[in-house]
């Protein structure tokens, strides 16, 4: 695969909605179209209201495919939300044919049978990810394809969802008129644009502080070990200033922004460490405030809150020695002034904030922690094949240089609707 294949990432955040048409190959992500709206009916990483989010995922869609001048019929979308959970699974299997190598039909088999785990019927599986594999007792194999054994065994790491949020995030995707190719969690698409593959080899802690959720994916030996989501997020730090200046969210949430941007904080007076905040034009008529109660009363007591939770979801996975790499935070409150400080000072680790990697096109908007998982679930899309499916198993023909869009998409959906 070397002229790249175009893929589309929409990413379902609390805050905001971020579309990203890239083409991808082996190397780069070549980003053609971004845009980003506000976020309607979704709360906590989870879709509250369909029509609402129908009409925003449909607003960020258009902004990107007009910049990109492609129009979009298949997407990788991200899922977020404090149901998400994680296990790790081992499966094992006799190669079929133990006196010639192993085949892709083991791999296969070997890891439907790490897949047999008891789940509740309200949860589904999204992510079945090998670890690594073990050739008759030999440990630590990463592609046992082409080797000659008679027992392959897989440890495998699962990640499911409820059934109800899936259905819901196709739903409002099928509304729009396109089809989904696969559903990523959030915080394995941001460790996937992040992450050097040096960091993942050593063992890593991928921190997502999005606006509601923050999403944990651990790496040990390159590949993922854990993942969890706290419901806990950058949003909750606007909440607090709101409460402590008695302004309203929007007012925060500028100020928040406004420390957090190095440029814009210059403490007039360094005795009374007062910033003016006049440029912001807050209707509540806030004008000076004093940097030390915002930054050290109110905003970093909920930071050290959030790595303390932090570190204890990385105790809880038991894989709370085998990080040297240390943390890499991202997301979009991985800008919150006094992050890396913060998350030093409650966990002890090494700690850099992680920008979208190996990207190139319009890379101004987008190197920036906020459009990690956007940018991670284009990387996502790279090995995923699209079809469109018609029922009772009828495939459409996929044209390679031809896109007929949403049309093409809206009339399956129109057909599907009347299937039983």
């Amino acid at each position: 695969m070397t002229e790249g294949k175009i893929v589309v990432g929409v990413d379902i955040g609390t805050s905001k909605i971020t579309s990203i048409i890239a083409k991808v190959d082996e190397e780069n992500v070549n980003v053609l179209g971004v845009s980003e709206v506000k976020s309607q009916g979704i709360r906590k990483g989870q879709i509250v209201d369909i029509e609402q989010a129908v009409l925003a995922i449909n607003n960020s869609l258009e902004g990107a495919e007009r910049m990109a001048g492609f129009s979009a019929s298949h997407i990788i979308a991200s899922i977020g939300g404090d149901h998400v959970e994680s296990q790790n699974s081992r499966g094992v299997v006799a190669v079929s044919h133990p006196d010639e190598e192993i085949t892709e039909a083991d791999l296969a088999r070997v890891i439907d049978a790490a897949k047999a785990v008891s789940m509740p019927s309200s949860r589904e599986i999204i992510h079945i990810l090998p670890r690594s594999y073990i050739v008759d007792g030999q440990e630590g194999i990463k592609a046992p394809l082409g080797m000659t054994g008679v027992r392959l065994e897989v440890d495998t790491h699962i990640i499911s969802a409820y059934s109800t949020s899936i259905r819901n995030l196709e739903k409002s995707f099928s509304e729009v008129g396109v089809d989904v190719d696969a559903i990523v969690f959030n915080g394995y698409a941001s460790s996937l644009a992040v992450l050097s593959d040096t960091e993942k080899e050593l063992g890593v802690v991928c921190v997502d502080i999005g606006a509601g959720t923050t999403d944990i994916s651990i790496y040990v030996e390159g590949s993922v070990a854990y993942s969890g989501v706290l419901p806990i997020g950058a949003r909750h730090i606007t909440n607090d200033l709101a409460i402590g200046l008695r302004i309203s969210l929007e007012s925060a949430e500028k100020i928040k922004l406004f420390l957090s941007n190095p440029n814009h904080r210059v403490v007039e007076d360094k005795k009374n460490d007062e910033i003016d905040l006049s440029s912001l034009n807050l209707p509540e008529e806030l004008t000076k405030v004093s940097e030390k109660t915002l930054v050290d009363g109110i905003i970093k007591p909920r930071l050290n809150e959030i790595f303390t939770f932090v570190g204890l979801e990385i105790k809880k996975s038991g894989f709370g020695g085998q990080t040297p790499s240390g943390l890499v935070v991202t997301g979009g409150g991985a800008q919150t002034v006094g992050t890396v400080e913060a998350a030093k000072r409650m966990l002890a680790m090494p700690v850099r904030i992680g920008k979208p990697l190996s990207i190139k096109g319009i890379i101004d908007e987008i190197q920036n922690p906020s459009f990690a998982a956007a940018v991670g679930l284009c990387i996502y899309g790279r090995n995923v094949e699209s079809e469109s499916r018609l029922p009772f198993g009828f495939a459409l023909p996929t044209f390679t240089n031809l896109n007929f869009g949403k049309p093409v998409g809206k009339l399956v959906g129109f057909i599907r609707s009347f299937m039983p």
